[in-house]
């Protein structure tokens, strides 16, 4: 299944082993310039890059002198705060002489969690991938206590993957793939070249993690594989301390693949859908004739606003009968709505006295 060179878009977690030397801290320069290669060629092949990776704790740790063993959780946030700095300019640097423009951004899981934050990290990292920018994911580790202790960076990436519509998910891992038992443990251990379907049985067989810097194991990896899959998102686990990870992947390198269950759009249209409408809007004819010819939803085209709704909620699309013909994730509150309804969307600053979206609903968050 390899064909990374096909994707349209792709996420790459990169987790800390693989960046950061277990024995000194210090980042792992050759390494990382490898993959900078990897991502020029990727993008050669107009392919939307988006790294999520770990490191920033393990830098900082390094740098504060800090043992190796478990960290108290303050100790964890400032090794995160010192690291990320670190972690940000390493990747701009690496990527900079293949002309690539990096930029940085901090989330938590709760990001994908809450409707109107999910659309605020969505804009941002849709426009970003517009520039040509590779964004540069990283868990906020200084504020996000749940997260440093419980959370990990392949479900982050796998939702991150979900926001942007990717169509691969890659986890570069200090394992080669997806095995029946660990492998560390049971020499008869099997890996399995392709998973297409995630039974309980293979939840099962997901052990614990192995690295002392890394803190997401099987069960992690699985996981994210379950939330990338059912979004329209192929997954694959690979091992990723070779300097060019990415091609070697190209050419056959051990993984394991689990099989995307459907398209990224189509499964997020199903899941817009599914979400209960909090209010409606009433569309013009003229607007309903746009929407089927796959255009955004403008403020002009809406006739009567029914609430209260807030930014980021699902709201139903009705005709002038109204009959419900769709639904999407709305970018103004219902207060707004109403002040701006049949106007056009320049007129939107001089109405709520600040400039907003063009759309009222955009395409990408809408479901007929």
């Amino acid at each position: 299944m390899a064909a990374l060179a096909r994707s349209k878009r792709l996420v790459i977690k990169i987790g800390s082993a693989l960046l950061v030397d277990r024995d000194t801290g210090a980042l792992r320069v050759d390494w990382l310039h490898g993959l900078a290669q990897d991502v020029a060629w990727l993008k050669s092949q107009s392919t939307d890059v988006v790294l999520v990776s770990s490191g920033s704790i393990a830098l900082g740790r390094g740098v504060l002198g800090l043992p190796g063993t478990a960290l108290a959780l303050e100790q964890s946030q400032a090794a995160a705060a010192v690291g990320q700095i670190r972690l940000a300019r390493a990747y701009e640097e690496a990527l900079a002489p293949h002309h690539i423009t990096t930029a940085q951004v901090l989330v938590t899981l709760e990001d994908s969690a809450d409707r109107k934050r999910y659309l605020n990290s969505r804009a941002t990292l849709e426009q970003l991938l517009s520039f040509g920018a590779v964004p540069i994911v990283n868990e906020n580790d200084t504020v996000a206590t749940d997260e440093i202790r419980f959370g990990d960076n392949d479900r982050l990436a796998a939702q991150i993957a979900v926001t942007v519509g990717a169509d691969t998910l890659v986890l570069l891992s200090d394992v080669d793939g997806f095995y029946s038992a660990n492998p560390s443990d049971d020499p008869s251990a099997t890996r399995y070249p392709q998973i297409d379907q995630i039974t309980p049985e293979i939840e099962e067989m997901a052990g614990d993690a192995g690295s002392g810097l890394s803190k997401g194991g099987m069960k992690t990896k699985v996981m994210a594989a379950k939330t990338a899959t059912a979004a329209g998102c192929a997954m694959v686990i690979t091992e990723g301390s070779v300097l060019r990870p990415l091609q070697t992947l190209e050419q056959g390198a051990n993984a394991t693949w689990f099989s995307a269950q459907s398209d990224p759009q189509v499964a997020r249209k199903r899941w817009i859908a599914a979400i209960k409408p909090r209010g409606s809007v009433t569309l013009d004819a003229g607007a309903v004739e746009a929407l089927k010819r796959g255009k955004s939803l403008l403020p002009a085209g809406i006739s009567a606003v029914s609430g209260p709704f807030g930014r980021g909620d699902s709201i139903a699309l009705l005709d002038p009968e109204g009959r419900t013909i769709g639904y999407g994730l709305t970018r103004y509150s219902s207060s707004e709505a109403s002040q701006i309804k049949g106007h056009r969307s320049a007129e939107i600053e001089q109405l709520l006295g600040y400039p907003g979206r063009a759309a009222l609903i955009h395409r990408d968050d809408m479901a007929l």
